[in-house]
């Protein structure tokens, strides 16, 4: 990796007691900062014979008569910083993985972009349909799947209320052979995600199990960890066995790994979350996966990734500190130029602090009382989809609802009158599912339900295509994640929307989180590492 920029701190820079050269140590100030950062070659951690300080120094420069050597910090690269075994299995240089965007949000050409950089990227299938999820995966392997070919994946989003939607996704997938699925939102385990890890299973020469698929499952709980980490029940591959939906030998086989090898911990992120801290969930998982392993005595290791909150290299640095195999990123995509939203969407994104985001209900998980995380600056979704909510759980129908309060919401929300939203619903839904439609007609609070969601699926589209009429209505999915970034990215050149690529802002994140691994080293080794050691400044790398 290449910086566009002049070294930091010239062999002339003085600070404090020390001065900086090729040759000589440095122990504290500027000179010893510059050393820390730079990070691709090996220092060596000198003492002070007479004074006992601790410092730094190049390694193979010139003796320094007045310093032993007390230690030896090797190379360290952003490529190093996670599990090696990641990018061994999924072919990437980097441990470092573009999250799966709903709505297209995260694009093909997002997912391209990210497999050219050297990461892992999803496509954002969730709330898609079936023709727009194939175009758009056919788009990434005609152009990723050319000999030797990138890694790249989708997503499997779990959809309680539209199980045959589920079902199709997971059907297309085995049949276009994506490799990499990215199972989110999953509060048990489903037959469609158990039979895209079984299908195409087999035994290779050396009597080793080849899967063909690998689900990376997104989890913020141990009990939904647990049943990715474990083989599917014996009861669902028996059943997908007697539907031929895979084989017998499948199912011998799968009973044997875990449904996934790579477990995703989503702490406090945009979208669906739990809103849980990294620092107390990630040890919380990583214990989980080592004690089901041990159970089932797994020939393979689990990998175990973090996300959620990944908007600056401090927080990349923290995850892999704790453990973490690889990392994900989500909301800091979304207002990259790839990203799949409007040009006003990435102003207001760019525009987010930390606590410019709310919890508000979830259009896919509506009636169960789901939430998402969305960005409240500049839009009032969040608080009319909870009064929606709200009002859903207080009355039985639609008719039931007092007429004041329904001409609040249709002047106020909908703009439009209940009757004329339930006739766009009909037509929605008799082609995605007209099921949904005959359980409307037997069910008038399934009824309310369906023209409720249709608010919220619309506030994703006018903000996604940039309906300046319905601003104050975006759905935009956001967590904390973005207002650290655009804190970090304040007066550099990632603070322009036009610089914000996706690869240039996941390589500055590695590369900031290397040097804070290494600032940390130094510092287990003695060292007085000064605090400006800890940051690191965006700038274009190649």
């Amino acid at each position: 990796m290449v910086l566009d920029e002049t070294t930091a701190a010239s062999s002339a820079a003085v600070t404090g007691d020390a001065t900086f050269s090729s040759t000589g140590s440095a122990f504290s100030g500027m000179p010893l900062q510059s050393l820390i950062h730079r990070v691709r070659e090996t220092v060596a951690v000198v003492k002070n014979r007479s004074s006992g300080a601790i410092g730094l120094r190049l390694q193979g420069g010139s003796e320094d008569p007045d310093c032993v050597v007390t230690g030896v910090l090797p190379p360290l690269y952003p490529e190093w910083l996670g599990d090696r075994a990641f990018a061994e299995v999924h072919q990437t240089r980097f441990p470092y993985v573009v999250g799966e965007m709903a709505a297209g949000i995260a694009t093909a050409q997002m997912v391209i972009e990210a497999a050219r950089g050297g990461f892992l990227g999803f496509f954002g299938a969730a709330g898609l349909g079936l023709d727009r999820v194939e175009r758009a995966i056919s788009e990434i392997a005609g152009v990723l799947d050319v000999a030797p070919g990138k890694p790249w994946g989708s997503n499997l989003i779990h959809t309680p209320t539209e199980l045959e939607m589920e079902d199709a996704v997971a059907d297309l997938y085995i049949r276009k052979d994506v490799r990499r699925i990215s199972a989110s939102a999953f509060m048990s385990l489903t037959p469609s995600v158990a039979r895209v890890a079984a299908s195409g299973l087999r035994v290779d020469a050396n009597g080793r199990i080849n899967r063909r698929r690998f689900i990376f499952a997104k989890i913020s709980r141990p009990e939904t960890a647990a049943h990715f980490l474990s083989p599917p029940p014996s009861e669902m591959l028996d059943l997908l066995v007697s539907k031929g939906l895979i084989t017998r030998q499948e199912a011998r086989l799968a009973a044997r790994l875990p449904v996934a090898e790579d477990i995703t911990v989503e702490a406090d992120s945009g979208g669906h979350t739990d809103n849980r801290p990294l620092v107390c969930l990630l040890p919380v998982i990583l214990d989980l996966r080592d004690r089901i392993a041990a159970k089932f005595d797994y020939a393979r290791p689990i990998r175990v990734g973090a996300a959620g909150g990944m908007g600056v290299p401090g927080s990349l640095a923290a995850a892999f500190s704790l453990g973490a195999s690889y990392v994900m990123t989500g909301s800091v995509n979304q207002c990259a130029v790839e990203a799949g939203t409007s040009p006003a969407v990435k102003v207001m994104l760019a525009k987010a602090d930390i606590s410019d985001v709310m919890m508000a209900p979830a259009a896919d998980m509506f009636e169960l009382g789901v939430k998402v995380q969305v960005l409240k600056r500049g839009t009032m979704f969040a608080v009319r989809a909870g009064q929606l909510h709200r009002i859903y759980s207080e009355y039985s129908s639609l008719e039931s609802i007092p007429a004041e309060l329904r001409g609040q919401l249709e002047r106020e929300i909908f703009r439009a009158s209940f009757d004329d939203i339930w006739l766009d619903c009909g037509r929605f839904w008799q082609q995605r599912d007209p099921g949904q439609i005959a359980k409307a007609s037997r069910d008038e609070r399934h009824r309310m339900a369906l023209v409720f969601r249709w608010y919220l699926g619309s506030a994703n589209r006018w903000a996604t295509g940039g309906d300046a009429a319905r601003q104050l209505d975006y759905q935009i999915w956001c967590g904390p994640a973005m207002g650290a970034f655009n804190s970090w990215a304040g007066d550099s050149f990632l603070s322009d929307p036009a610089n914000r690529g996706v690869v240039q802002i996941g390589l500055n994140l590695l590369e900031g989180a290397a040097v804070i691994t290494r600032a940390h080293q130094a510092r287990t080794y003695g060292v007085a590492v000064p605090s400006s050691a800890f940051s690191f400044r965006p700038r274009p790398l190649s």
